[in-house]
């Protein structure tokens, strides 16, 4: 039996990946890193700690003090979250910042790597747990793409594969061939709003994974929100990387998509 460690943003997967491990005979210690982190992880967790992304310091002396020894990071921590939120780094977390060579999403997450697995516990794949929640190649909904969207999608995914070897991001909006937004410090949601409104309905959304994921970060996913982000705007299809994009509450979000004539593709 393991002491679990889940280091959760906001959203479902770390509720998912909680309760994956109660289910194995696990113990779990959660940390909720935001204020907005799914209250439904308590449910899971034999401890569970509210602990600032910020204090970076109490975080590590939690994990060390509960002998936790292997560590999942997940759920959403995006740079537009980390501005939004106006709490004081603690001396840990400034010393991390100060040495880092630029601010890219995985030079941060790399260090942060690093100052966990000093407690002597490991970072494991985000996806360890919870594999069953990455879709295998194939049409998800009952809806298939028309041939125009399936061009779209073909090119929507090899554009993003190209901002993600640049570790910019990992979503881009497109249609007719041509992209409409490109994921950047915005976020997901906020990309394809703002592709979706562009475009005037009709859009595709590409998610990948970046060329040099590293599973114990970041690693692409799609869920409830997402869907509900293209219905508003009238964005069409939705394509992500088979077998390494998670797909949280997909009950939920194929019924969705079903429901607003949406086709999914894992390809």
């Amino acid at each position: 039996m393991e002491r679990v460690g889940v280091l959760a943003g906001i959203g479902q997967l770390p509720v998912e990946c909680a309760k994956a491990a109660k289910a194995q005979g696990h113990e779990v210690y959660a940390v909720a890193l935001l204020p907005e982190t799914e209250p439904a992880l308590r449910d899971y967790a034999d401890d569970y700690q509210q602990i600032s992304v910020f204090k970076v310091g109490r975080i590590l002396s939690y994990l060390k003090k509960n002998k936790v020894t292997q560590v999942t990071m997940i759920g959403k921590v995006t740079k537009e979250l980390l501005y939004a939120h106006k709490a004081m780094p603690d001396f840990k977390t400034m010393q991390i910042l100060m040495k880092l060579p630029d601010r890219r999403d995985d030079t941060v997450m790399e260090a942060l790597v690093a100052a966990v697995e000093s407690t002597g516990a490991k970072v494991v794949d985000q996806t360890a747990l919870i594999r069953p929640l990455m879709p295998s190649a194939g049409v998800l909904t009952r809806r298939k793409p028309t041939t125009e969207e399936k061009q779209d999608m073909e090119f929507g995914f090899r554009m993003a594969k190209e901002i993600g070897r640049m570790d910019v991001g990992q979503t881009v909006v497109v249609k007719h061939l041509a992209v409409m937004a490109l994921e950047a410090i915005e976020g997901t949601d906020a990309c394809i709003r703002r592709g979706g409104t562009l475009a005037r309905g009709g859009a595709v959304v590409a998610k990948v994974a970046k060329p040099q994921q590293d599973a114990r970060f970041d690693v692409p996913a799609v869920g409830l929100t997402t869907l509900k982000t293209m219905a508003e705007v009238g964005a069409k299809a939705l394509v992500i990387e088979a077998d390494r994009t998670l797909l949280a509450e997909k009950e939920e979000v194929l019924a969705l998509a079903d429901a607003n004539d949406i086709t999914i593709v894992a390809m």
